[in-house]
């Protein structure tokens, strides 16, 4: 892969090591920036060499604390704009607040868009996002937004390790599309879980869609966040009489105490997600395994800085590449 010399590519607080794996991949180096936490909350993001001119790659996803990553995406675009910068594209590997994409009962608002709007005000010219929470968030943004999906590269670990009798599993109705395209590639049938959810990260499963008896089942979802629901879906498996049950997802956001649903319980035979996210420390010693993102965002830097079609990003882990 290669970049030319008027692009630079940057790391904010979030994704340090998927940035520096990038940079290697295009064989680059990653630039200098200063990120600065003060003691009253406020932050300052700068780059530290002249940027004028240059075509800008910022890789920083909004995850945990969100508002404080947000905030350094905001403050590094503006100060890449008032350094003349040619261009600003902003790499999200996790999107965040994208679960807040509708108003669920009156007087909610709608922040994902609001989110856009502010990255948008803040003049980045170009979003490349990974496995929005729903595709509809893509026309939230005022600004070009490339959105790339990560489950060709789920489907391609598994590839090598499915038999005849595993079954692909969507943990609720919203993730049918991501399950079915799982079961497409692996070629194996698709089973839905029908569950309620009474409130964030609480759901009650109404009862299994499909034949899932006597099945490994390997279900496929965008975000692992407290995974009280995916504990509840699992349960819910295992008493139709599922053999084992993997889970695997884009975004492991693995909030405080959902080391003990996946790990404590036994229930789940493996758990595999991207580096949308770094580990955090109460999982450092779990038993994940942690697929790379790297190849497919250095692609598609390279394609858009060289004006090429990203259409082989969308493809590079399928039987198409």
């Amino acid at each position: 892969m290669t970049l030319g010399k008027n692009a630079c590519l940057f790391s904010l607080s979030a994704n340090k090591q998927l940035t520096e794996d990038v940079a290697a991949l295009l064989g680059i180096k990653v630039s200098e920036a200063i990120v600065t936490h003060f003691a009253d909350g406020e932050t300052l993001c700068e780059p530290i060499n002249s940027i004028r001119g240059m075509n800008c790659y910022v890789i920083q996803s909004t995850c945990k604390p969100v508002n404080e990553r947000l905030m350094e995406i905001l403050i590094f675009a503006d100060a890449l704009k008032r350094g003349s910068a040619k261009s600003i594209t902003m790499v999200m590997p996790y999107f965040g607040y994208a679960r807040q994409d509708r108003k669920n009962k009156p007087r909610q608002p709608i922040t994902s868009r609001l989110v856009a709007d502010l990255i948008y005000a803040a003049s980045i010219n170009r979003v490349v996002v990974v496995d929005l929470h729903t595709p509809q968030i893509q026309g939230f943004f005022t600004c070009l937004v490339d959105e790339v999906t990560a489950i060709p590269l789920l489907a391609k670990y598994f590839k090598d390790k499915v038999c005849d009798d595993w079954v692909i599993v969507s943990p609720d109705h919203g993730g049918m599309a991501r399950a079915r395209q799982v079961a497409e590639i692996l070629n194996k049938p698709l089973a839905i879980i029908d569950k309620r959810r009474k409130k964030p990260n609480e759901a009650i499963v109404n009862h299994i869609i499909g034949d899932v008896k006597d099945k490994h089942c390997l279900m496929i979802d965008d975000i692992i966040d407290t995974a009280n629901s995916s504990k509840e879906g699992v349960k819910a498996l295992l008493e139709h009489g599922a053999k084992s049950v993997r889970i695997a997802a884009t975004h492991g956001v693995f909030s405080a105490g959902s080391e003990i649903n996946l790990f404590e319980t036994g229930i789940f035979e493996e758990v595999v997600v991207t580096d949308s996210i770094p580990l955090g420390p109460h999982m450092k010693d779990k038993k994940i395994t942690v697929l790379s993102l790297a190849p497919m965002i250095a692609k598609a830097i390279e394609h858009i800085e060289l004006g090429k079609p990203l259409s082989v990003v969308y493809d590079m882990f399928s039987d198409k590449s």
